[in-house]
């Protein structure tokens, strides 16, 4: 079910609401590698680098339906831009084809080395966005605050200078 963003709350909503998702994507991929079930694992583990990528797409009121283009566009508006370290692009393709092989290739052998890899990029993919989210937060609560300041400066200014002496 598609909703409208202002149904929901917002685009920031929307990111939290996704982040919450990938953080959930990531116990889950956890304790399926802890049982030894490592291509559940490994599709968890897409799974919370997915949504948590979508989480900054969220922010930017960007939807893809298909993953390569959630992929790509997180590259352009994110890593290409310096946001993300580079070395994050190459996880992720990484972790996708590790998931697309676990999920669809009858005969790929998975190795605990390989849903290990993935569970650590996970984390870090998980880690990094929140931080992110964290670090939008803190500027638009300073932004909100640095106009209230320019404002009520404005404002103080202004009934000065109409003053009558």
């Amino acid at each position: 079910m598609q909703h409208n963003l202002d149904d929901i709350g917002g685009a920031r909503e929307l990111a939290l609401h996704r982040i919450n998702v990938a953080k959930d994507d990531l116990e889950a991929a956890e304790m399926n590698f802890e049982g030894g079930h490592y291509r559940s694992s490994n599709n968890r583990a897409y799974y919370a680098i997915f949504r948590a990528i979508s989480a900054c797409l969220a922010l930017e009121f960007k939807a893809y339906k298909q993953h390569a283009q959630v992929i790509g566009n997180f590259n352009k508006d994110f890593v290409h831009t310096g946001v993300f370290p580079k070395e994050i692009s190459r996880k992720i393709s990484r972790a996708q084809e590790v998931r697309h092989a676990s999920d669809y290739d009858d005969f790929y052998i998975v190795s605990i080395e390989d849903a290990k890899e993935q569970l650590e990029t996970a984390k870090e993919v998980v880690a990094l966005v929140e931080q992110y989210l964290k670090t939008q937060d803190e500027r638009k609560l300073l932004d909100g605050e640095l106009r209230e300041t320019q404002t009520a400066d404005y404002s103080s200014k202004h009934r000065r200078s109409n003053c009558a002496v």
